[in-house]
């Protein structure tokens, strides 16, 4: 059962180097390179696209919802460690599909570490299931 203290929202400049300090809490290891530049340009681009989870004014949860005109996809959701297992996840991913509906989206995917067990059981009860059949391929610019 949801918390009904959370709150979702979008994510504003002033969020940055909160956002940035989170994720190196309740984030997943990476090999991503984060910095206030590229979350403000995310922002700043789509000002809807990142999400953020709250308690009492408190940063809890994120998930960035991109959508780029084609395809709905989904990136750092991330839940404190404090608070998961309380439903966050799911809320995001809820806010993240109602956004996606008003484009038309028909799908929408997400990227989720091999590894991270943990997360596996947010997206499965959310209804998102596993497509053995695609792999993903990187190229580091």
């Amino acid at each position: 059962m949801p918390d009904s203290r959370t709150e979702i929202r979008n994510s504003t400049l002033s969020d940055v180097q909160a956002v940035l300090d989170f994720w190196l809490e309740a984030a997943e290891g990476t090999d991503r390179h984060d910095s206030a530049a590229k979350v403000e340009a995310l922002i700043t681009r789509d000002p809807e696209a990142l999400l953020l989870a709250e308690q009492d004014g408190k940063l809890v949860g994120t998930l960035i919802a991109g959508w780029d005109g084609w395809r709905a996809h989904l990136y750092r959701l991330a839940v404190h460690p404090s608070y998961r297992r309380r439903g966050i996840g799911s809320m995001l991913l809820a806010a993240a599909e109602t956004r996606f509906a008003t484009f038309g989206a028909f799908r929408a995917d997400a990227m989720v570490l091999h590894d991270n067990i943990l997360a596996h059981h947010t997206w499965t009860a959310s209804g998102y299931t596993h497509q053995a059949e695609w792999g993903r391929w990187v190229k580091h610019l």
